[in-house]
């Protein structure tokens, strides 16, 4: 079966790389360019799925991603990783001793700040996206300017790579989350996503994630994020091993629904295999 495939950023991007490692067979890409976008895409149902990232292994969560989880409907049916390997980017015609500015998204400019400490005289530009970096110098045309993004925008878009692996740590991966408008769970899965917040009493988020522990569930991430619209209010977004389906992770689930103000499955789905360097 073709999927048709919405993403964040535009051809060339970490996020379509995601795209096909997921799918593997043929498969349409739709670039977005912005985030809400990509959701609206599979809730009008002009797309059967969405990948979206959720968190580098670097530089951490990506929040908004989080916030429209929380608002969406879209179910989380799978996970994929990969492995970022960043690429410093340039003209046919340019050399590395020729840059004095660099663009790329201010996640990736980050995972290459050791790089790009060695050249302090580099004006660091951010920028909506790594890919769409590179179509911007591109169009440009200014030997002097590069952005920093995988191998295949660089040939993508006809550029020139000035320096491969230029990340700070060569273990630099990024999750990305798949979603599809469902009104179920996948049956098959080990791992699980959701979303709560906590009542305003003493011991209340000790006694939310203790139901996890009480029925031998493993709490493998948890993070707090400000509610929007809800001043000083925060949702905690926890990871968990284990589907829906299981007697323990629903009799947890349960249990949090009793003490806590208010929860949200994301989905469960086959937890992602850490890619081949």
């Amino acid at each position: 079966m073709r999927h048709r495939v919405a993403f964040q950023g535009v051809h060339g991007a970490f996020s379509e790389d995601a795209v096909f490692s997921y799918f593997q067979g043929e498969v349409d890409t739709l670039p977005c360019n912005e985030f809400e976008e990509v959701f609206e895409m599979v809730e009008r149902r002009e797309c059967s799925h969405a990948v979206v990232p959720v968190e580098n292994s670097l530089e951490g969560s990506v929040t908004a991603v989080s916030d429209l989880l929380l608002e969406s409907d879209l179910t989380v049916t799978g996970e994929v990783l990969v492995l970022v390997r960043h690429c410093l980017i340039g003209q046919p015609g340019s050399t590395l001793d020729m840059i004095r500015r660099v663009y790329s998204h201010p996640q990736a400019l980050g995972q290459c700040r050791t790089f790009l400490s060695q050249h302090p005289d580099w004006e660091k530009i951010p920028s909506y996206d790594t890919a769409g970096s590179v179509m911007m110098i591109k169009d440009r045309a200014k030997v002097e300017e590069a952005a920093i993004a995988s191998k295949r925008a660089a040939s993508y878009y006809g550029m020139k790579v000035l320096r491969e692996d230029i990340q700070s740590y060569m273990r630099n991966f990024t999750r990305f989350f798949v979603l599809e408008k469902t009104a179920s769970i996948p049956a098959e899965g080990d791992k699980t996503s959701l979303a709560f917040s906590t009542k305003n009493i003493p011991g209340a988020l000790y006694k939310c994630i203790g139901v996890f522990a009480e029925r031998g569930v493993n709490l493998s991430k948890l993070e707090s994020r400000p509610r929007r619209g809800r001043t000083w209010e925060y949702v905690f977004y926890a990871d968990i091993d284990g589907h829906v389906s299981e007697e323990r992770v629903r009799g947890a689930l349960t249990d949090l629904v009793t003490k806590a103000s208010f929860v949200k499955v994301f989905g469960s789905y086959p937890r992602a295999k850490e890619p081949q360097s």
